[in-house]
Order: C-alpha cells, then structure tokens, then sequence
C-alpha cells in the first residue's frame, strides 16, 4: 500500500477508531504512534494490549485490510524494566530501555541491524556501478547518499551506529575505487587525501533536533 493510501484507510480505519473506541474501553493509559501503514500502540495494562490484539484483525478485515502475522506482537516494554531484554524495530530504529549514566531509565534509540545491513548492501552496490565515474561526480552522489542516512539517523543516542556506517562507507570506497582499472588507484594516504578533498559529509547527531519519532510509554 503506497503511503497516501495508507494514511487515507487507516485514519479512519485505525486512527479515528483507536482515538473514539479503543481508548474508552481501556482500563488505562494508550497511544499509538503511526506513520503510513506501520504502527505502534502501547498499554499501560497487558490485558487492554491483549483485547486490542484480539480487535484489530476484525476491526481491519472490514475495510478489506489484514495485519503481517510477522511484524505484529505483543512484548513487555516498560521502564520499570530497564534491562534491556525487550525492544523492537520501528522505521529503521531498534527502541530498548537502558539506564543512562545517572542511572536513570531511558529510551535508547539505535539503527535496525536489518536497515543497518540493507544501507551497506545498497551503498556497495552504488560504489560497484559507479566507480568509473569522474571523482568529483562520485563524491557528489556520496555525499548526498550520506547526508540523507545523517539527517534520518543522527538522533541522539546513536552516534555509535552512524560512525561505524562512516567507517564501512569510506572502506567499501576505498575497495571499489581501486578496482577502477587493473592498477590500484590508491593506497590509504592517497585515499584519505581524496577523502579530505571530496567527501564533506561526517557523521552528525542532531542533538537538538526532535525526532518524528516522539513516544509516550507508561
């Protein structure tokens, strides 16, 4: 489902439903946070979560609309459990509960292992295509390439997962530039002086930057 048809069907199948129906019948506190057709709901009592996920294939099924069997569960996440045994992936982020250095319980936000892979896969396979283009226009696209995974990812909190996608992209350059002819183009001090030269873009977290991604869990 493209995402305009998705926010036209699930706000009145899902939304309007959740806020007029569901949030009445519950015993306690509820949100839900969506974005086209992925979703999040949480409950401050298991037994509401249960009654929801018992509700929702019905409540969907009457506009010709199903639920993945694969990416719908139940788990326990609250920070009265900050051990970081449950988490979930949601728009490319994995969310745990970790105490912070006051000991305090928050929610750490890091790249999906999953979305962490297909960035590279997808990267390696634009340095393999275009490694015969003229650097100048290779580091352009880089850049552009880079700065659109900084802007998404760089929350606060995973600046560890951003920097070590830096270091992967700068090594996966570096072997497909060398495979430009039958002679290496570049040893490492070489490359990093193209590097200096061309690729602008570093790792940044947007510390100040509110995230789309704004959650209220009990």
């Amino acid at each position: 489902m493209s995402p305009v048809l998705a926010n036209v069907y699930l706000h009145y199948a899902l939304d309007l439903w959740f806020d007029k129906v569901v949030r009445k019948h519950c015993e306690g506190k509820t949100y839900i946070i969506r974005f086209a057709d992925d979703f999040v709901c949480s409950f401050q009592y298991k037994r509401d979560a249960e009654k929801f996920f018992r509700s929702l294939p019905k409540r969907l099924n009457k506009f010709g609309l199903t639920v993945a069997p694969e990416k719908t569960r139940i788990i326990p996440f609250s920070r009265y459990q900050p051990d970081g045994l449950t988490c979930f992936d949601f728009l490319g982020f994995k969310f745990r509960w970790v105490l912070n250095r006051k000991d305090q319980p928050v929610i750490r936000r890091r790249t999906s292992s999953k979305k962490f892979r297909s960035s590279i896969m997808n990267l390696k396979q634009w340095c393999k295509e275009h490694r015969n283009d003229r650097l100048k226009k290779f580091f352009r696209s880089a850049n552009s390439k880079l700065r659109g995974h900084y802007n998404y990812y760089g929350v606060r909190g995973n600046s560890e997962s951003i920097t070590r996608f830096h270091r992967i992209a700068e090594r996966t350059m570096f072997k497909w530039l060398n495979r430009r002819s039958q002679r290496r183009s570049f040893n490492w001090t070489q490359f990093r002086l193209t590097l200096d030269r061309y690729l602008t873009v570093k790792p940044l977290v947007h510390v100040n930057r509110d995230s789309q991604l704004s959650f209220q869990f009990i």
